[in-house]
């Protein structure tokens, strides 16, 4: 029987294509929720809620995998706060948004304030934030909106290890991203 990975996608992205299409080509179903269409334009409370249904239907078991790109992570890791207990699965996060960023361009400068973006690191800070059992995060020393500084702080108070990517943006190198998939779907 094949084994399916949940997969949240990040903003725009989709089930069966990128990320999504290198999960496939190792073997494994694809299941999730996409940030594109319908669940990108449900409310962000109705997005954790369809997110925490689908865990705890479906994907709470030791043998669950679950991947998670940039916003897609944003929304699992407040999914598991809500739920209020660490979730028992096989997690990997790639570039998670983890808060309120920006990048430091002057010609062009972004900023992006994501709804609830100080309670991850709050709850962490807190010593209340209920950490994935088995999870590792990757994330490019380059990124803005994955910030590694961020990224890095939450993933200590967690007790998640961080993976920072040299040279890596947000959108993590492909030979690294298929080197983590093969040691990770193992």
């Amino acid at each position: 029987m094949t084994q399916t990975v949940y997969y949240l996608t990040g903003m725009g992205g989709t089930l069966h294509t990128g990320l999504g299409q290198a999960i496939l080509e190792r073997g494994f179903d694809v299941t999730g929720r996409q940030l594109s269409g319908e669940f990108r334009n449900i409310s962000f409370q109705d997005q954790i809620d369809t997110v925490c249904n689908d865990l705890k239907d479906n994907f709470w078991d030791e043998s669950a995998r679950v991947i998670c790109n940039s916003f897609g992570a944003y929304i699992f890791l407040h999914s598991l706060a809500q739920l209020g207990e660490p979730y028992i699965g096989k997690t990997l996060l790639l570039s998670p948004i983890v808060g309120e960023f920006e990048n430091q361009d002057e010609e062009r400068p972004m900023h992006f304030l994501p709804p609830r973006a100080n309670v991850l690191m709050e709850l962490a800070q807190s010593g209340m934030y209920p950490s994935p059992k088995q999870c590792e995060i990757h994330t490019g020393a380059e990124d803005w909106q994955s910030n590694p500084v961020n990224v890095t702080k939450f993933g200590e108070l967690v007790g998640i290890p961080v993976h920072v990517v040299p040279d890596g943006g947000h959108m993590l190198p492909k030979e690294y991203v298929s080197s983590v998939l093969d040691r990770w779907l193992k």
